[in-house]
């Protein structure tokens, strides 16, 4: 455990070193992060428009959601995309073959090689969403919500992981997998709104084939002090299984993977 963690430090250290280079990013990133939230912001005004719910979800509580889905969006792009998104070209440009020979595991390498900061601003915008809407609750801000709503949130996060590793992965049968990444990216943008703001059929799907409930909704909730028990076990039950599918299916592609050399 030691070595990885030494190893961590040493690819976050020389990926941020090396991404900082280009300082005007943070200020464009930044500008994007602004404008997608500002339309956010102005689609959920407009669903409370004449309402004072939205599923039941008050406009504070909805702000929570809002946030923790900005939050996950900067992490997608602090730590997936630019990680995940590079698993085509390596199986493209045979230097997977250079990765698979590394004293470390692949799946780790793969994974945590590289650290964007440009993430940074979406995850401070997510966490002053958060706030503001906790604060704003009719339960303001509870020590044991706060707990269980970090380890849901955290779940949240090895979900998307595990499904976004598992689409990169496939690359090892078809070439242009990064589409299929970039659908799911944009399809988990319905986790900006409550789960019970959507119908019956689209809840059925965001719960069970695509679920966006256990990352946002779920977490949401646990940190309003109002989340199930049922749910809960549902969104860690849902991790564990998505992060130990995403390992055994990469053992497995990789047993069906064609180096470049052969």
């Amino acid at each position: 455990m030691q070595r990885y963690a030494r190893s961590l430090g040493l690819f976050w250290r020389t990926s941020i070193e090396a991404e900082t280079e280009y300082q005007l990013n943070m200020l464009l990133e930044l500008l994007s992060v602004l404008g997608n939230l500002a339309g956010s912001l102005f689609v959920l005004s407009l669903l409370f428009s004449g309402e004072n719910s939205l599923g039941g979800w008050s406009w504070h509580e909805a702000l929570v959601v809002l946030g923790i889905y900005t939050l996950l969006d900067g992490f997608t792009s602090c730590c997936l995309q630019p990680n995940l998104s590079k698993i085509v070209n390596h199986v493209q440009q045979g230097t997977l073959d250079f990765v698979l020979l590394k004293p470390i595991d692949s799946q780790f390498w793969l994974s945590f090689r590289c650290l964007s900061p440009w993430g940074i601003p979406a995850l401070l915008m997510g966490l002053s969403l958060i706030s503001l809407g906790l604060l704003n609750s009719a339960r303001g801000v509870q020590l044991e919500s706060l707990l269980l709503g970090t380890a849901l949130l955290m779940s949240g996060a090895l979900i998307l992981y595990s499904l976004w590793f598992a689409l990169a992965a496939l690359s090892i049968w078809f070439v242009k997998v990064w589409n299929a990444t970039e659908v799911l990216r944009y399809t988990l943008v319905a986790g900006r709104y409550p789960l019970s703001a959507y119908p019956a059929a689209l809840r059925a799907v965001f719960t069970f084939v695509l679920p966006v409930a256990f990352m946002t909704t779920v977490p949401s909730q646990a940190l309003l002090g109002s989340a199930s028990l049922e749910w809960v076990l549902g969104s860690l039950t849902a991790a564990a299984i998505s992060l130990l599918g995403s390992r055994l299916f990469w053992q497995y592609a990789l047993r069906h993977y064609t180096s470049a050399s052969s």
